[in-house]
């Protein structure tokens, strides 16, 4: 069962997330106690639910001091005879709430964290590493957002279909970031599980709700990309292994096929972005180890492409790389080191992406120190591995 689809269907009318999560968290201990004893109902997401309401609504009684909160009281109630949200042009009832999120009074650096925590389930130190902030400042973040919703009285409303357009930045931005933090997960992912499984499911449901939306075709074309080679990131013994490095046999052709056919799907409808950029960057890759091209350089003008569109820290290291894979290592540090030091002090990849390119510039000590510190912040211990290794080569 889907922690985050439980949620979307207690808060998909009403306007107080953080009640909703608190609510069926208390369903779920009541869970815990009682079905070891009476067993497990028949519907057990549908017994949460109940039980979920319930508090809910025991919770609006207590607190209810004006208006707004009765009537959220009486939406509650006619939920309760309901199965769950549905609406005529939302196929999935958590691309529906991730809509809902993206509401234009909340603010717009909030609206990707709170559907990832609300919707997908993720905590607080999860999303934070997916925005480069510390864990207490993202859960700052997101209790301030949802007691503004709260506050404010901001309308729990699903929006309409005029209204999606002006939502869907944010609405990918999420897709993409949970995917992002399920990229290390490998049980169960050839079945189509895990975080990265969810993203690409909803990726493809955003893709079929607006079909002429061309971001929306280019981020799951970026997704299809990457994951086809999922099965080519470790080898059998588990250690991780670069892009250059892959056995290409184990990427799934099936789905290169799509992301390809998804790409030019999205550059048919002539309005590139962020997303297309990032998928033409991956089908790059995926051409020069299967065919030989394009060249280095043509994946470096992707790539400032790519940053005169989303001038963010993860584009500036991968920008770097590209440029030192086209004209040197030592264009590609220049390029590093324009980086506030600040925003890139515990940012793991910028060390090993330092580390690499400095050895390859021949400049042994430095390489040695970036090798070091991007080990103590490799949260992968494979990768922290492969990065032992690398920095082992140099000693030797």
């Amino acid at each position: 069962m889907s922690f985050g689809r439980l949620v979307a269907i207690l808060a998909s009318r009403g306007r107080d997330i953080a009640a909703a999560e608190d609510a069926l968290a208390d369903a779920v201990l009541a869970a815990l106690e009682r079905w070891p004893e009476s067993g497990v109902p028949a519907a057990p997401e549908a017994w949460l639910v109940a039980v979920a309401r319930r508090r809910l609504t025991d919770r609006f009684r207590k607190t209810a001091a004006d208006a707004a909160l009765e009537q959220s009281l009486a939406i509650l109630s006619d939920l309760a005879a309901a199965d769950g949200p549905e609406s005529p042009h939302f196929p999935d009832e958590r691309l529906q709430l991730m809509f809902v999120c993206a509401h234009p009074a909340i603010d717009p650096g909030i609206r990707a964290p709170l559907m990832l925590q609300t919707v997908l389930g993720l905590d607080a130190a999860r999303i934070a590493g997916a925005f480069l902030v510390s864990a207490p400042t993202m859960g700052q973040r997101l209790v301030r957002a949802k007691a503004k919703i709260r506050d404010a009285g901001i309308p729990f409303i699903v929006p309409e279909p005029p209204d999606l357009p002006e939502r869907l930045a944010s609405v990918l931005e999420a897709i993409y970031a949970a995917y992002g933090s399920g990229w290390d997960e490998f049980e169960g992912i050839d079945a189509g599980g895990g975080l990265a499984g969810e993203a690409i499911w909803l990726g493809r449901v955003l893709a079929s709700l607006m079909p002429a939306d061309a971001e929306a075709h280019g981020l799951l074309a970026l997704m299809l990309y990457c994951e086809a080679r999922r099965r080519a990131r470790r080898d059998a013994k588990g250690h991780y292994v670069p892009l250059s490095d892959q056995d290409t046999t184990l990427w799934s052709q099936p789905m290169l096929r799509e992301a390809e056919a998804r790409l030019r799907q999205a550059a048919a409808l002539g309005a590139p972005g962020r997303f297309q950029i990032e998928a033409a960057i991956q089908s790059a890759h995926a051409g020069a180890r299967l065919v030989g091209a394009p060249d280095a350089h043509v994946i470096a003008r992707l790539h400032e492409r790519l940053w005169q569109l989303a001038p963010r820290v993860g584009v500036a290291v991968a920008r770097a790389v590209a440029v030192a894979d086209a004209e040197g290592p030592e264009a590609g540090l220049s390029l590093l080191d324009e980086i506030d030091p600040g925003r890139v002090a515990a940012y793991q990849p910028f060390h090993a992406a330092r580390a690499a390119l400095l050895r390859r510039a021949g400049r042994g000590d430095e390489a040695l120190a970036a090798y070091a510190t991007a080990i103590a912040l490799a949260t992968d211990p494979a990768v922290g591995a492969y990065l032992e290794q690398q920095r082992r080569l140099i000693l030797s």
